[in-house]
Order: C-alpha cells, then sequence, then structure tokens
C-alpha cells in the first residue's frame, strides 16, 4: 500500500531555482566550497571509501527513495555513515595493544556487522533532520521497517545510536555531498554562457550520480589504470589515488561532463573547457573521468536491459 498523496508531496523537495545567484556571491561559494574540498583532501585516512561499497549505497540509496528522503540527504547518510565507521577503525586501532589486537578486531568487526543496519538507517534519520523544513523519518516508520526485517529494535535502541553516531563525529555531520558540488557547477556553467538546458542536464546529472556511487570501485578501477597506463598499481600509485576517488570536484566535474557528452554531445568540447577554466582540473583528466563514467553507465544499462 503506497503512501497517502498529501504525504507524498509533502516529502518532495522543489528543484534547485539555477540563475539566481548573484556573480560576485557565486564566485565566493564556488571558493569556498574548492577550499573545503582541498582541506578534506589533505586530511584523508587511508581506508577512505572503504565503507561506501555497492551494497551500502544501493541500501542507502533505495531506502531514501521508499521513504521519498530530498536528494541531497541520501548523499549525506552515505557520508555520515562512512565517517563514523571509519573513526570506530580507527578507535578500535588505537585502543588495542599488540597483544591481543587480533581478537579484538575480530570481535569489533563482528560488533559491527551485527549492527551495520541500524547504523546505516540512523544515518538516514540524521540525514533527514538536517533540514528541518522537509519532513523527517520518523522513529515509527524506521521501527515498522526493522520488524519487516526481523530486527526487534526499539525507540531507545535508535537514540541510542544516533546519539553514538553523533558523539563519534562530535556532532558534525553536516558533510559535503558530490551533489552540492554539481549543482553549483550547473550554476556556474550557466553564468559562463553554457546555455544548455539546465533542467534536462540537473535530471541527467542526478542520474548518472547515482550510478556512478553504485558503480565506483569499477568506475575509479578504470580510472586509475588509465591515469598511469598501467593494469597493475603499485602500493605507492593506490596510495595516491586514494585523493582523487575522494575528490568531490572532480566526481561532480565528470558527472556534467558526461551528461553533456549524453545530451548535447556537439556542445561536449566546449562544456569540458569551461568546467577545466572553472575548477583547474585539467582537460585531459576530465575525459578520463568522462570515458570511465560512461563506459560503466553504458554498460551497465545495457546489462540491466
Amino acid at each position: 500500500m503506497g503512501l497517502p498523496a498529501q504525504t507524498v508531496a509533502r516529502y518532495q523537495p522543489s528543484e534547485p531555482v539555477f540563475g539566481m545567484i548573484a556573480p560576485e556571491l557565486l564566485e565566493d561559494v564556488l571558493l569556498q566550497m574548492a577550499k573545503e574540498n582541498e582541506r578534506s583532501l589533505r586530511q584523508l585516512c587511508d581506508k577512505m571509501g572503504f565503507f561506501k561499497e555497492t551494497q551500502i549505497v544501493e541500501f542507502v540509496l533505495l531506502l531514501s527513495e521508499k521513504w521519498s528522503l530530498p536528494e541531497f540527504a541520501r548523499y549525506q547518510a552515505i557520508e555520515i555513515f562512512e565517517r563514523f565507521m571509519l573513526t570506530l577503525t580507527q578507535e578500535f586501532s588505537f585502543s588495542t595493544g599488540a597483544e591481543d589486537k587480533e581478537s579484538n578486531c575480530v570481535f569489533a568487526r563482528q560488533q559491527m556487522v551485527d549492527t551495520c543496519v541500524l547504523r546505516l538507517i540512523s544515518c538516514i534519520q540524521l540525514a533527514s533532520k538536517l533540514s528541518f523544513h522537509y519532513s523527517i523519518v520518523s522513529n515509527a516508520v524506521v521501527l515498522k521497517f526493522l520488524q519487516s526485517m526481523g530486527f526487534s529494535y526499539t525507540a531507545k535502541d535508535l537514540l541510542e545510536s544516533e546519539l553514538a553516531i553523533l558523539k563519534a563525529l562530535h556532532f558534525q555531520i553536516n558533510v559535503p555531498t558530490p551533489l552540492a558540488y554539481t549543482e553549483m557547477l550547473l550554476e556556474v556553467l550557466g553564468y559562463n554562457g553554457c546555455l544548455l538546458p539546465t533542467e534536462q542536464m540537473h535530471t541527467m546529472c542526478r542520474h548518472l550520480l547515482a550510478l556512478t556511487y553504485l558503480l565506483r570501485v569499477s568506475i575509479y578501477s578504470t580510472l586509475l589504470k588509465a591515469s598511469i597506463e598501467n593494469t597493475s598499481p603499485n602500493k605507492l600509485q593506490l596510495a595516491k589515488f586514494a585523493a582523487v576517488k575522494e575528490d568531490l570536484m572532480l566526481l561532480a566535474v565528470g558527472v556534467i561532463g558526461a551528461s553533456a557528452f549524453l545530451l548535447h554531445t556537439e556542445d561536449w568540447s566546449r562544456v569540458a573547457e569551461n568546467l577545466s577554466d572553472t575548477t583547474g582540473i585539467s582537460t585531459q583528466s576530465i575525459v578520463e573521468i568522462v570515458n570511465a563514467i560512461l563506459k560503466h553507465s553504458v554498460d551497465y544499462a545495457l546489462d540491466d536491459g
């Protein structure tokens, strides 16, 4: 049985309105986002991206769609979950001595597995609460879903789970998402005179961004091999590539470039040049990530069809 029509309508966020930001404000916001992205890349840990595997992303996206979460909240839930799990991993690593490290790691890993679904749903709930003018995912809805999966959590368990995540992340859960970078760059493209149909581009970008998250391992594996021109990267190359995988500006550029290629092939090179001028990312890097996104997205669509 579906949700009542008035409930569905209340959950639906309005589409972003492009072309309304003053040029000077647009430049300041983009500069700030670029600085934030660079700061995040300098603080990467070696396991970044480990908790964005396909099953986790698929679970969050499907459940977020079921609960009609706005687009940005879906990616925030994924990012919050990864940051939380990485924090746990680091804590377990630091808190164990050499003599019992292995047994403690096994226990910690089992704990994370046992509570994984609860933590994922808590991250979705927290992401839904970040924007108070949208309806949040209530405990009643969550408990009903968990019960359908065979879990017997209580409302107290949900509260404690949310608090555990908030405390672990020092209540800093309003994290940047690739969707924000994508929408900002679309705004800049319009201001710079790339007069592509923005609404059409935005829709395609949303689809490709979701696909890129789902196909993350394959896409970045292809990108790595293209960048080093080698099918067997060594440990140093893998370590250096970690920053590429977490670069939100690069991902946004790739998604927009791939969307432009699919929708307006004749304007593709002009879009790539404009994106390069705006972000400082080389045209070659843009071509490489666009190729990787298109290759795996098309293959996925063909296999799915």
